[in-house]
């Protein structure tokens, strides 16, 4: 078994409001980033020439869901070479995940730790920060592909600076949204006033 990398653009842009709780909607309104987007694909090779097999993610997926459940589900700023995850590296927790074909969407809040200071900033200055997966497993060519194996176990999504999967990106669920309505309805009220 080897150690699986792989990697997805988050950048900052669109805003999918629409994916947001209330209770996650009041976290953004008071400042936590919360990102979503694409994780992982199935079936798809890609930038390290891998193709996960839709039954095995799936699966992986499915397990990875308990962690997320008991908010265990801890990611690193970079990627290590390592099959643990460092608590001093944490920089965001998965707090959702699920298959959507043969994407897996999620979303991650980043955390208050050193590590996820530095993504805020990141972010903030609108840097592309990309989601990897990282996991152990088997790997096999086949017909030029590097296909992953069955003993396949995802670890983890650590956020790194290069992504490998082709249109996987996570959007910023920003407070800007309220604060951009807010100015709009002021500029509003304020050109009606002006006028009379």
């Amino acid at each position: 078994m080897k150690l699986l990398r792989e990697y997805f653009e988050l950048c900052e842009g669109g805003i999918c409001q629409d994916l947001l709780t209330e209770e996650e909607k009041i976290k953004v309104a008071n400042g936590t980033k919360i990102l979503s987007g694409i994780m992982q694909m199935s079936e798809t090779k890609n930038g390290n020439n891998r193709m996960y097999p839709h039954a095995i993610l799936e699966r992986e997926v499915k397990k990875y869901t308990q962690a997320v459940k008991e908010r265990r589900a801890l990611g690193e700023l970079d990627h290590p070479e390592s099959g643990v995850v460092n608590l001093q590296k944490c920089s965001h927790l998965v707090t959702e995940i699920w298959m959507d074909g043969n994407k897996v969407m999620g979303k991650i809040e980043v955390l208050g730790t050193p590590a996820g200071k530095i993504l805020e900033s990141l972010i903030d200055a609108e840097i592309p920060c990309g989601i990897s997966s990282r996991g152990m497993g088997s790997i096999r060519e086949e017909d030029g592909v590097t296909m992953v194996e069955d003993d396949f176990q995802l670890i983890c999504f650590d956020m790194v600076a290069d992504p490998s999967t082709p249109g996987a990106y996570m959007m910023k669920e920003a407070k800007e949204i309220f604060e951009n309505d807010k100015k709009v309805k002021l500029n509003n009220l304020i050109q009606s006033i002006l006028k009379g």
